[in-house]
């Protein structure tokens, strides 16, 4: 894993960023490479099990490394996981390490490292997204994060956070911390809850993982909505002043399917951004 930056990112945060690192490192390798300007940093073998540990690959999902240094993020997921990916990196020098370290686990077939600038790589067919990136870095990112990626999908961080996008889980490993993010399905906007013979309409306000809103019944009744996305599992509670419901259920195709059996679902009428 290394800081990866391109000329989004000023030479001033590049230099803040490698005084900050001794801090965040204990005795780091740092590395330069010529043109580049950046340090290369790799994540010590515990925290890269740890932040796979996390996210929990399988041998189903597809992970990207965004700055993958020597490949061990990928390599370890592969060997220990099963599963397939892909690290890019704009140094060379290190996606030739990085292929060489796959070679030598016997785990080629599973990945690929590649010369690229992360903000010009995809990465809508992640499952898993791994970064060792500055906070300026995630920022860019967290967009491209929350409308590219399917909901679900697992991002996991080491060291550096993004903003008011509270992690979903949070550990530390020596003194080192790490982030991990589920995205969101997209729920914001007006949904129509049929339970029975009634009826409340939902205006919903989505805030990352977090719901909030206003109920109205039929008859005009007026009350407050509150509840958390996990993905597509989206719990939510209404509370209409006599009382509060909690339910559960899963989004998918404009709706909010509970299960068999419920009494209840909610279909989307209309929907603004997250």
């Amino acid at each position: 894993m290394k800081h990866q930056l391109t000329a989004h990112v000023s030479r001033r945060a590049v230099l803040a960023a490698g005084a900050a690192l001794p801090a965040l490192m204990t005795n780091p390798v740092i590395a330069q490479s010529p043109g580049l300007d950046v340090p290369y940093v790799p994540t010590p073998q515990d925290v890269v099990d740890r932040m796979l540990d996390m996210v929990k690959p399988t041998a189903k999902d597809f992970v990207m490394d965004l700055g993958c240094g020597d490949g061990r993020m990928l390599v370890t997921a592969a060997a220990k996981f099963g599963a397939r990916g892909r690290g890019v990196d704009l140094n060379p020098v290190r996606i030739t390490e990085a292929t060489e370290n796959a070679r030598r686990a016997n785990v080629s077939d599973k990945v690929e490292f590649i010369v690229a600038n992360l903000f010009a790589t995809s990465i809508r067919e992640a499952d898993v997204l791994t970064m060792y990136l500055l906070p300026s870095v995630n920022l860019l990112l967290r967009p491209r994060i929350l409308d590219e990626m399917r909901p679900g999908s697992r991002i996991v961080s080491h060291a550096f956070h993004m903003a008011d996008w509270e992690p979903d889980q949070q550990d530390e490993v020596r003194g080192r911390n790490l982030y991990h993010w589920i995205v969101p399905a997209k729920v914001a906007g007006k949904w129509n809850l049929h339970e029975g013979s009634n009826m409340i309409s939902l205006d919903v306000f989505q805030q990352f993982q977090n719901l909030t809103g206003l109920a109205k019944t039929e008859a005009g009744a007026k009350g407050k909505v509150t509840g958390r996305i996990k993905g597509t599992e989206v719990t939510f509670n209404v509370d209409m002043g006599n009382g509060s419901k909690t339910y559960t259920g899963k989004v998918a195709d404009g709706m909010i399917d509970p299960g068999s059996g419920a009494g209840w679902n909610a279909a989307h009428e209309t929907r603004i951004g997250r």
